[in-house]
């Protein structure tokens, strides 16, 4: 099981905002940000919030699929939306993906980096 995980961006002003957006609706917040690296993360969680995905400045992004759970397929729409308001593009509107199982529900955006960011509910 991963603890955290941290990408390199191209613009950090741009990808900090651009993930506030996407994440608001998977319940992520910007937990703390210092010396050019933000972290986001769930606050409600049992042993207190701690960031689990962040982002710096970088020459060279990280090229990466990243997939985050989402508690239901309304979020994973709003995911979807909030992505592309915020300048992402579409790699795979929401949808049951059968491929993976029956009730795995996604929407696949392309950040301004080109990764491959995606939602996913299992219900």
């Amino acid at each position: 099981m991963l603890d955290h995980i941290g990408i390199k961006v191209s613009d950090y002003k741009k990808a900090k905002t651009f993930y506030q957006s996407v994440l608001a609706p998977l319940g992520y917040e910007l937990l703390v940000e210092v010396h050019g690296f933000a972290g986001f993360g769930l606050k409600n969680q049992p042993q207190g919030p701690i960031a689990s995905f962040w982002i710096h400045q970088s020459e060279e992004p990280t090229s990466l699929h990243l997939a985050f759970t989402a508690s239901s397929r309304e979020a994973v729409e709003q995911f979807y939306q909030a992505a592309l308001a915020a300048g992402g593009k579409d790699n795979g509107k929401p949808g049951v993906r059968e491929m993976y199982h029956p009730n795995y529900y996604g929407a696949f955006v392309i950040d301004f980096d080109g990764r491959n960011i995606e939602a996913v509910c299992h219900k």
